[in-house]
């Protein structure tokens, strides 16, 4: 076994484009990336596979059809599959996604 300690914080600080997830790590069938948000993201959705927003830093949204729901530091989201959603951020925000890799 090999151990190695992933920061969380530094590899944020390598990201220099907003909406561009880099991958940590995995597990399994999933991948946990780090993003940095700001503005609007677009309407879709992913099909057959649920995805968690994890907000590391900051306070994002995610828009649907029928409401939206925000997302302060420390907490997290679901989003199920097939649920049309639209995230966004009013000021730049990093966030940890845990998705399947075939998304």
């Amino acid at each position: 076994m090999q151990d190695q300690v992933i920061h969380i914080n530094e590899k944020l600080s390598e990201l220099k484009e907003l909406w561009s997830p880099k991958i940590i790590g995995e597990i399994h069938d999933f991948q946990f990336k780090v993003v940095k948000i700001a503005g609007d993201f677009i309407w879709h959705e992913h099909q057959g596979a649920d995805k968690v927003f994890i907000v590391l830093e900051g306070e994002m949204f995610i828009a649907f059809r029928d409401g939206q729901v925000k997302i302060s530091k420390g907490e997290m989201f679901i989003v199920p599959g097939g649920a049309e959603h639209m995230p966004f951020a009013e000021k730049v925000c990093h966030i940890m996604l845990v998705e399947p890799k075939f998304m």
